[in-house]
């Protein structure tokens, strides 16, 4: 996947936004994966106002045993919902 571009070239303020806030909330392992987060792809779903993206393929099947979410206040308002599988962010998600 080294093909895809860095989140941090594609999305500089999200990314830098991204790793203050998991800092600030505690989640310094994952803060630790921005800077090497890669830019897979935006979401599909067709909706202008969508500023949700993938930084891994997008995930088969139902969640597992390693899945979780973790919901954070976004500064722009709204919030900022991860999709986490096995300590990796697979998606990001800007709602509102």
């Amino acid at each position: 996947m080294t093909d895809r571009p860095l989140l941090t070239d594609v999305l500089p303020e999200i990314a830098d936004t991204l790793e203050r806030i998991l800092l600030n909330e505690g989640e310094a392992e994952l803060a630790a994966t921005v800077r090497s987060l890669r830019f897979y792809a935006p979401c599909a779903c067709g909706e202008d106002t969508c500023e949700s993206f993938y930084t891994a393929p997008k995930p088969s099947g139902s969640a597992g045993p390693g899945h979780r979410n973790v919901m954070l206040f976004w500064p722009r308002g709204g919030l900022l919902a991860l999709e986490v599988v096995d300590g990796e962010i697979c998606s990001v998600s800007i709602l509102g």
